[in-house]
């Protein structure tokens, strides 16, 4: 059986996004979001540098597509450090993580509205089972005795 190369790295995507959810909890636990949210983006510097010395890029870019990956880089920025936020503010990382990573969803509303995507039925399903997962994931258990 094939094993496609795509598959590898989303594998291993989950694997690397689905372990710093717990880093960023343990870390936010001991220093602050920010000291912990610049060191996370200090982590990025030596893989960017290998970037840099191992492949050839095309440094020739039009402003507009230099604007945009400007734009997805500082979004990512926030949306890590508003991640970072919920854990330090008492969210549990078995939450606020599964809940961060409904973005798709930002992002489907935002390629149905900008890009004029089309939607299945099946995909609309999956949507509505996404929202309903993310509203059961965020109920806290009520501490033993609460009878609200």
């Amino acid at each position: 059986m094939h094993f496609p190369l795509w598959l590898f790295f989303a594998l291993a995507t989950l694997i690397f996004w689905g372990t710093t959810g717990v880093t960023q909890k343990l870390s936010t636990n001991a220093i602050s979001t920010e000291l912990s949210f610049l060191w996370f983006v200090l982590a990025f510097l030596p893989i960017a540098l290998v970037i840099v010395l191992a492949v050839p890029l095309d440094w020739h870019l039009k402003m507009r597509v230099y604007c945009l990956a400007v734009v997805g880089g500082a979004l990512n920025g926030l949306g890590a450090l508003t991640s970072f936020k919920a854990l330090e503010s008492g969210g549990k990382a078995s939450i606020v993580i599964p809940l961060c990573y409904l973005y798709p969803l930002v992002t489907i509303f935002l390629a149905l509205l900008l890009l004029h995507e089309k939607i299945t039925r099946a995909e609309i399903a999956g949507i509505v089972l996404a929202l309903v997962g993310a509203i059961l994931l965020s109920r806290e258990a009520l501490p033993e005795g609460s009878k609200d």
